[in-house]
């Protein structure tokens, strides 16, 4: 796991002093992505950074790394990620003649690229965001994994073309100027990521499963792999054999590692099963890591998504399978920091409205990187198996929205608080202005016309078969987006062994009947891992990633919510509705209706004080 950046131009020479300096700039800026090492290439007309995670091969795996045909340099790779099949890889292309002088996965992919060009990436399991830049035709190959697992960034400027893990970098070079206009504010706000949207203005994502491809000729784009509809005719015992079989393989798979490797446990169904599976393939105990709060016990009251608490489960699991398991405990005070807060939105390089969910993450991966290097984590199991409660709601299944957007609806009308990215403390010309739900309808709808259908299917299949697609292609991302940075902001890489491509094509195809045949959320899932877990882990219901429910959060949220409506000189000023937060802020209020307004923010504030963010609103 690794930072990357880089620069194309045609019409300069960027083996000079200001352009060498631009590019040191850039790849500073990612050195918590890559503690270990860092190195640059560069030529006349392409510069190359990168810093390294060392993970696989620690003494061979320098990047950036050139291959060679003839005597002469023919490619350069800067990469991020792993390759989980580079072993297998490696054997085929000796096979074609081809030698190594490493034993790292980098020096596969610059040699898979001499073998297939760019049909590589269709050769690639992991999750990976590179750069190929071939000297020969002088063009740029930007490729990301098929989830987007890993991120990539670029924007041109003029005839060039700027590219790097994070925006942080691009924003590092003297001609990239941090703009966000009303559609960026739209897409944060919209909680549904569209995909190739980077809020910046002028800056995009590589799409997943996306190759870019940059020449004299300009930015051409291609796609190498997408869901794809298809019959599903395996029974059911074989449908639950093969997902095993598949989630197995994927665990053996990225349980690979040169350096110290474990998991993250929260007691769920998804975590365990991981951890359960990793710990059969492994000779010594497995370490286990999960998180809770301070008074946490004391302070915890069940809502409609947290039904209990994880401690229980997770002790059950951990002694179950006899993993070297460590309780991360996150202070209330940490939580309240602002330095936390600047660190975790420095991660993102943009406000989340998340509060305590994403400077926990935080907390908890600087305290896992004290222990591990390497990480395997339960994101999208939810959302390939059906695991949140809306799933099973006919009402948000079938609103015609995204289905978490109806949830979010449910939640705060059932009383259980405001909603994530609320914008009731907001100026009311500016939320007008927005108009929020139109944005909403249509990248719904954009949405809804990427889905592979079935010809004649039965309308309840079809609908949960595009409930599973908006989540795993505009839900699963914003999910990934914040284990990327949270994790990489400590230098922890974290796998995702639910994102293996193999199991999420062959899940996405299994009928809904399927996935809830005994009734239950996730019933495919849980009779495939049914004989690794205790079953009090077995039969818990879904429970998202806790939160803080220590009065004291919240009174210190209200406090600093205070001293920024009060502060005129407070660069978020002119966005809020200061009327409304003296309404927010008044005794009889329940303190749980504003606070994710509140996160919002304050997380406005501070990124209008971080960044020298120009906004170009209406």
């Amino acid at each position: 796991m690794c930072g990357i950046t880089g620069w194309i131009a045609y019409d300069q020479d960027l083996d000079g002093g200001r352009q060498r300096a631009a590019l040191a700039a850039m790849t500073a800026t990612m050195d918590c992505r890559g503690p270990d090492a860092g190195g640059e290439w560069v030529s006349r007309r392409a510069a190359l950074g990168h810093r390294r995670l060392a993970v696989i091969d620690l003494p061979g795996g320098s990047q950036p790394m050139s291959v060679s045909e003839n005597g002469r340099i023919r490619a350069v790779l800067t990469f991020s990620g792993e390759i989980y099949n580079y072993r297998a890889l490696r054997s085929e292309l000796r096979g074609l003649g081809h030698r190594f002088s490493t034993a790292s996965d980098t020096e596969v992919v610059l040699h898979a690229y001499l073998q297939w060009g760019p049909d590589l990436a269709t050769r690639l399991d992991g999750m990976f965001a590179m750069s190929l830049w071939d000297t020969r035709t002088e063009e740029l190959l930007l490729i990301r994994d098929r989830l987007g697992i890993k991120p990539l960034y670029y924007c041109q400027v003029g005839d060039a073309l700027l590219f790097a893990s994070e925006p942080k970098a691009l924003l590092a070079h003297p001609d990239v100027t941090a703009r966000v206009d009303a559609g960026g504010l739209r897409e944060l706000l919209s909680l549904a990521k569209t995909p190739g949207h980077a809020v910046y203005r002028g800056m995009c994502e590589v799409r997943p499963g996306h190759i870019n491809t940059f020449s004299r000729r300009g930015l051409a784009t291609s796609r190498y792999w997408a869901l794809q509809a298809s019959e599903h005719t395996d029974d059911l015992a074989t449908t639950i054999a093969t997902v095993r079989g598949l989630l197995e393989n994927a665990v053996a798979q990225q349980s690979h590692a040169d350096v110290p490797l474990g998991t993250l446990l929260s007691g769920g169904l998804d975590s365990s099963a991981l951890t359960a599976l990793a710990a059969r393939a492994s000779d010594a105990p497995v370490r286990s890591f999960s998180v809770a709060f301070d008074n946490q016990a004391r302070d915890f009251t069940p809502d409609l998504m947290h039904v209990d608490r994880d401690e229980p489960f997770v002790r059950a699991l951990a002694e179950h399978v006899n993993t070297d398991h460590t309780d991360i405990t996150v202070a209330t005070d940490g939580l309240m920091n602002a330095g936390n807060r600047r660190a975790a939105l420095t991660a993102r390089d943009l406000p989340s409205g998340l509060g305590d969910f994403d400077i926990s993450a935080l907390l908890l991966f600087r305290a896992v990187r004290r222990h591990l290097t390497v990480a395997l984590s339960g994101e999208g199991a939810d959302e390939l198996f059906g695991g949140y409660f809306w799933f099973h709601d006919p009402n948000t299944v079938n609103a015609d929205t995204f289905p978490w957007r109806a949830a979010i609806d449910v939640y705060a009308q059932a009383g259980f608080g405001d909603a994530p990215m609320s914008t009731r403390l907001l100026n009311p010309d500016l939320v007008r202005a927005l108009d929020l739900p139109a944005h909403r309808h249509e990248s719904y709808r954009q949405a809804l016309a990427d889905v592979p259908h079935i010809e004649h299917a039965d309308p309840v299949e079809q609908r949960m078969r595009e409930a599973v697609h908006l989540h795993l292609t505009r839900f699963l991302p914003l999910l990934l987006d914040r284990k990327d940075r949270m994790s990489m902001a400590t230098g922890l890489e974290v796998r995702v062994p639910f994102c293996d491509h193999r199991l999420v094509q062959y899940v996405f195809n299994t009928p809904w009947s399927m996935k809830t045949f005994d009734g239950q959320e996730k019933s495919l899932l849980r009779a495939a891992v049914a004989d690794l877990l205790p079953d009090a882990v077995r039969t818990r219901p879904k429970n998202p990633y806790p939160t803080i429910q220590d009065p004291q959060y919240t009174t210190t949220l209200r406090t600093t919510l205070a001293a920024v409506a009060d502060d005129y000189t407070a660069p978020v000023h002119d966005l809020l509705d200061t009327t409304a937060i003296k309404e927010a802020l008044a005794p009889a209020t329940d303190p749980k209706d504003m606070r994710y307004a509140a996160e919002l923010v304050l997380d406005l504030d501070t990124w209008l004080r971080q960044y020298p963010v120009r906004l170009d609103l209406p």
